[in-house]
């Protein structure tokens, strides 16, 4: 069996679900999916934390399919804006375990991941798959993995 490693940012993918279809991505029907094809041998969520019970419940859940949590506090800017998003570090993470697997699977529409995808490709023969809605993914992150698979609404709670 293969081993696979997945990374969810699970902003982009709650923001471009609840955008496109005004439902929230299956996260347990997805690992489900991908227990089928491999051994999981590292699964991180990547969130932000508000400290919220919805929110927290739902981190609860990822927990219990499977992912390990990872949080990073939210910024309220004085202009209103907020920031909180986890590039560097899912990079790093991916960079971190990339020798060590077969498949790399990012939950992202995120282009900026496109240079990543390409350097595991390149430098570890890693094989690539992004889930996103297609219709907010960057092209260029379709194209950089070896399988783009479209969240579809079969795919959401």
């Amino acid at each position: 069996m293969k081993n696979i490693a997945i990374f969810a940012d699970v902003q982009n993918i709650y923001y471009t679900t609840r955008d496109c279809y005004g439902k929230p991505f299956n996260y347990r029907r997805f690992w489900q999916h991908i227990t089928q094809q491999g051994n999981i041998v590292a699964a991180n969520a990547y969130a932000i934390h508000r400290g919220d019970d919805k929110q927290l419940k739902f981190q609860n859940a990822l927990k219990d399919i499977g992912f390990n949590i990872k949080l990073k506090p939210f910024i309220q800017r004085a202009d209103g804006s907020a920031k909180g998003d986890w590039d560097v570090g899912i990079t790093i993470d991916v960079l971190s375990i990339a020798n060590g697997v077969d498949t790399i699977i990012l939950l992202s529409g995120d282009g900026d991941f496109d240079l990543l995808l390409e350097k595991v490709k390149r430098d570890y023969g890693v094989n690539t798959e992004v889930y996103a809605v297609e219709a907010l993914t960057a092209n260029t992150l379709k194209t950089s993995a070896n399988v783009f698979h479209a969240i579809t609404e079969d795919m959401l709670l």
